[in-house]
C-alpha cells in the first residue's frame, strides 16, 4: 500500500536545512515542483514526496563552491557550524549543528589544534557507517 507524501513550503524547508523564503524562491523558479491542494489558484502550495526527494538528492551532488570541492569516498555530508568544542588530555569533542541536525564528533586534541577548530567555524561533518538506522517519522 502506497501514502502519497506531500510536504508544504516550509516543512519542505525545515527538511533540506534552508530557510521558509529560500524553499520559495527554489519553488518560485521552478527548482522543486509545486502544486496547489485546492486545484489552480487556490490553497497551500504543496511539494509532491517523490519531487522532494529527488531535488534533496540533486541539492546533496552539487558542490558548494569550486574552490571548497572537496573529494572524498564519503557520501553523508553535513555542512554546518561549530557549536562546542570540549578538549580533554588526549582527546576531544566537536559538535557541529547541520540544520536541524547535531551532529558529535570524537577525534584527537591534536587534530582540534591542528585543525584550529573554534566555536562559531563553519565546519562539515562527514559521516560513513556500516549502519544506517532510518524511522518513519
Amino acid at each position: 500500500m502506497s501514502h502519497m507524501q506531500h510536504y508544504t513550503v516550509g516543512q519542505a524547508a525545515r527538511l533540506l536545512g534552508v530557510s521558509p523564503d529560500t524553499a520559495r524562491r527554489w519553488a518560485d523558479a521552478g527548482k522543486v515542483p509545486t502544486y496547489r491542494e485546492g486545484g489552480e489558484g487556490s490553497g497551500r502550495r504543496l511539494i509532491d514526496g517523490r519531487d522532494l526527494a529527488a531535488f534533496a538528492a540533486e541539492l546533496a551532488h552539487r558542490p558548494q563552491d569550486e574552490e571548497g570541492l572537496v573529494h572524498s569516498s564519503v557520501r553523508n555530508s553535513f555542512p554546518g557550524i561549530i557549536t562546542a568544542v570540549k578538549l580533554g588530555d588526549v582527546a576531544a569533542q566537536v559538535e557541529v549543528q547541520a540544520g536541524p541536525h547535531r551532529l558529535v564528533s570524537l577525534l584527537t586534541r591534536e587534530a582540534v589544534e591542528e585543525m584550529g577548530l573554534e566555536v562559531g567555524m563553519r565546519a562539515t561533518a562527514r559521516v560513513k557507517s556500516t549502519s544506517v538506522h532510518i524511522d518513519l517519522t
